[in-house]
């Protein structure tokens, strides 16, 4: 059992798989802050200074906070900002992959538009081509 565990645990497919999550989750990261720390704050610049991040709507009469962690504390709350936020971040993520994508394409097509040698005779059929060629003659 152990032996076929080792064997499952270390084809090319499940430790490409492992790969492609870990290095998913670090490039989620890299995507958040640059969603959160980069983008929205330009962004809310542009439109005025406003913080995408407090934009919200009280479901109750008890929500009167400012802000949306305290009217979160204080009851129910739609938190519409929060959700823009995440759907640009989909959307960066989204055109980032679609541009690996495209780029990985284009080197495919590159490679199968240049043609393959066609390998060298051995030395054998060389031979064998020149014995030919005098018994021709």
């Amino acid at each position: 059992m152990l032996n076929e565990f080792k064997q499952f645990a270390l084809k090319g497919n499940v430790v490409d798989l492992a790969i492609g999550v870990i290095i998913g989750a670090a490039f989620g990261k890299i995507v958040d802050s640059m969603v959160g720390d980069i983008f929205m704050p330009l962004l809310g610049a542009i439109v005025g200074g406003l913080d995408f991040s407090n934009y919200f709507i009280g479901l109750s009469k008890a929500v009167t906070a400012g802000n949306l962690v305290d009217a979160q504390k204080q009851g129910a709350v739609l938190a519409y900002g929060k959700f823009m936020t995440i759907a640009i971040n989909f959307i960066i993520i989204a055109w980032v992959m679609f541009m690996v994508v495209k780029a990985m394409n284009r080197l495919k097509k590159q490679e199968a538009a240049a043609p393959a040698e066609p390998p060298a005779p051995s030395t054998e059929v060389v031979l064998l081509t020149e014995i030919r060629d005098l018994l021709k003659k």
